[in-house]
């Protein structure tokens, strides 16, 4: 026999049985303030769904017109450039004109339209990744050739095909390059 009267049987209901849980405060209270309460907290969760739903379409249409915003200055900046390749082209003249003082004047047109651009292009924290005489570098070079060379370093770059290009530190498009290999 123990000196616990309550741990003799189980089956003897226990004296504290009868004392008040939350569980049984609850269900004691009105079952009117219950359902007021029930609701309460479905009209938040409801409003708690409606305000994030609401903040993700504002989020995404954010996105949208900061996309579009973006879009639409560069190619303002864009068009200007295109007006002039379009008289470049018009000065050439459709007969095909190869004279000498035509040909220069097509030229300085260019090189013009190319100053533009790359002006335009350095605005916009564009720089050019040297690459002609580096040692190949595959976070900034996409190697496209080799050629054996006795004359240039193991992986140097030795020819550039295609420019590379920086968007800040981002890399915008890699250098396509030839790479000299000792042959």
């Amino acid at each position: 026999m123990t000196d616990f009267p309550n741990d003799a049987d189980p089956q003897t209901p226990r004296d504290d049985q009868d004392a008040p849980t939350p569980k049984n405060v609850a269900l004691q209270e009105d079952p009117d303030q219950i359902l007021r309460e029930r609701d309460d907290y479905r009209d938040r969760l409801l409003r708690s769904i409606a305000e994030f739903d609401n903040y993700r379409k504002r989020i995404e249409r954010e996105r949208r017109e900061l996309a579009e915003f973006v879009s639409f200055e560069i190619l303002h900046d864009l068009l200007p450039l295109v007006d002039d390749l379009e008289r470049a082209l018009a000065a050439a003249g459709p007969s095909g004109d190869r004279s000498t003082q035509t040909v220069a004047n097509y030229r300085a047109g260019i090189e013009l339209i190319y100053k533009q651009l790359a002006e335009l292009l350095r605005k916009r924290n564009v720089t050019a990744i040297e690459a002609k005489g580096a040692d190949f570098d595959p976070h900034v070079h996409q190697a496209v050739a080799t050629e054996p060379s006795d004359s240039h370093r193991d992986n140097e770059v030795i020819e550039e095909l295609r420019r590379g290009y920086r968007l800040g530190e981002r890399l915008l498009r890699p250098a396509m390059v030839k790479v000299a290999s000792r042959g």
